[in-house]
């Protein structure tokens, strides 16, 4: 089963959440795989003593034009729907941005003189992390002035290895590309909100994202007590179940900032975490996973 951690935007206390789970389940012998498909700003080994296993390049084809054959037609640059070819033919000037280019093959299909040829060029990485000497943590890392991370988290999620009883799915914050690459393969979707306007909004987006692509999906709010009635108003109004509420502290957030999991010194919290797991695997999933 594929259980995916999102939110609308950054700073909710997704990771919190994902890598609290993966932790509880390790804990209660499950086989788990972690997927940070946060490819922008990974961080979820930060919190677990890793060894990485094996590290893959995540390349990208893109069109290299020769000039001497270019007849300077303008065909290419038309075809291209991310204006990734830059043309003055009065000048007998062609150029390909590449960090533009999606790698679609468009240009190459525009061409009728055989101007154009095709390179590898790198996008990011994929790493494949050990903890306690089996194979649970893939990390998506794109490289620095990439325009979309999506190829990145293709490849990551594509490592997963489906022998595991349950995945987390660590998605980017957000309810755009990213997010929606991350999601379609997940079986149920956590949503991870906070009570302030702001995260009401944002959670609004998510969930009527969600609904177009036929997503079950429940909602865990992070930081309670701050105002939370909106919020509840909200998940009433539209039927939403609400997981768990996770209490605004500063001890929690204390352990948070020097990377220690909360499931590991707080016991009720472990056991909350599992029971929103297991409640959603047995609706969702194989509820008898457990090894």
């Amino acid at each position: 089963m594929k259980i995916a951690i999102a939110s609308g935007k950054g700073g909710t206390g997704k990771t919190f959440v994902s890598t609290n789970i993966f932790y509880t389940l390790l804990q209660n012998n499950y086989r788990t795989v972690l997927v940070d498909c946060d490819a922008e700003a990974p961080n979820s080994i930060a919190f677990f003593e890793t060894k990485l296993i094996k590290e893959s390049e995540v390349t990208q084809l893109v069109p290299v034009i020769n000039t001497e054959t270019c007849t300077f037609c303008g065909k290419c640059h038309e075809y291209c729907n991310y204006n990734a070819i830059f043309i003055l033919p009065p000048m007998r000037i062609i150029q390909v941005i590449e960090d533009l280019c999606h790698g679609c093959g468009a240009c190459s299909v525009a061409c009728k003189v055989g101007a154009i040829s095709e390179k590898p060029v790198s996008l990011g990485q994929v790493g494949l992390y050990s903890t306690n000497g089996l194979p649970a943590l893939i990390e998506a890392r794109m490289n620095i002035g990439v325009m979309s991370p999506v190829p990145v988290i293709k490849a990551a999620v594509r490592q997963i290895d489906n022998q595991a009883d349950i995945i987390i799915l660590d998605a980017p914050p957000g309810t755009s590309c990213p997010f929606i690459q991350t999601v379609l393969s997940a079986d149920y979707v956590i949503l991870v909100t906070e009570p302030t306007p702001f995260g009401l909004s944002n959670l609004k987006q998510s969930v009527e994202t969600l609904k177009t692509i036929n997503k079950p999906c429940g909602v865990i709010i992070n930081r309670t007590g701050l105002d939370d009635y909106k919020v509840m108003e909200y998940l009433l109004k539209e039927e939403i179940p609400l997981l768990l509420e996770i209490p605004f502290e500063k001890e929690i957030a204390r352990l948070y900032s020097k990377g220690k999991i909360l499931s590991e010194s707080d016991s009720f919290f472990a056991k909350q975490v599992l029971t929103v797991v297991e409640n959603i695997n047995k609706l969702y999933g194989n509820s008898n996973n457990q090894r």
